[in-house]
């Protein structure tokens, strides 16, 4: 398990979150430029290392709480790495009216590389140029995966 000490340096590795103090010397870590009125990411980290990373209603997190926090009591460097950068994407991310029109979205990561969501029949399909990537059941899972991997959608930022 990571300390207290150890969970911070990772946290602080990245400069978007603001560290705020709370009771019983816990510290919350906040995303300021979030598009919702929920800014944190990092919430009741506590000096015995128990603390909560938000990840919302991501399908791939059931084990989180009804308020969308996953414990990181138990969490590795890396896990918990993912877990900020899950949360940050989520937040950053806007909610979109989905009809029943058929949609195509274009998606990028930082390394510029390219994938499309492509809404066939009832499913949601994610290609990279013609082939296959992923496919799921419903708009909010192709969305999660594809945050999940680090990618934005196009247009936005």
């Amino acid at each position: 398990m990571l300390t207290f000490e150890e969970k911070e340096l990772i946290i602080q590795e990245f400069p978007e979150l603001t560290r705020k103090e709370v009771s019983m010397k816990r510290v919350n870590y906040h995303y300021e430029d979030s598009l919702y009125e929920k800014t944190t990411v990092i919430y009741h980290l506590h000096p015995n290392g128990n603390g909560f990373v938000y990840v919302g209603d991501i399908p791939e997190y059931e084990e989180a709480n009804d308020k969308g926090h996953l414990n990181i009591r138990e969490a590795s460097a890396d896990e918990l790495r993912k877990l900020i950068k899950v949360s940050i994407a989520y937040l950053a991310t806007a909610e979109e009216e989905v009809d029943d029109d058929e949609v195509e979205e274009e998606w990028k990561n930082k390394e510029d590389s390219k994938l499309t969501l492509l809404q066939e029949d009832t499913l949601w399909n994610i290609y990279h140029g013609y082939n296959l990537e992923e496919s799921f059941g419903s708009y909010d899972e192709a969305k999660a995966y594809l945050l999940e991997e680090g990618f934005r959608k196009v247009g936005t930022r």
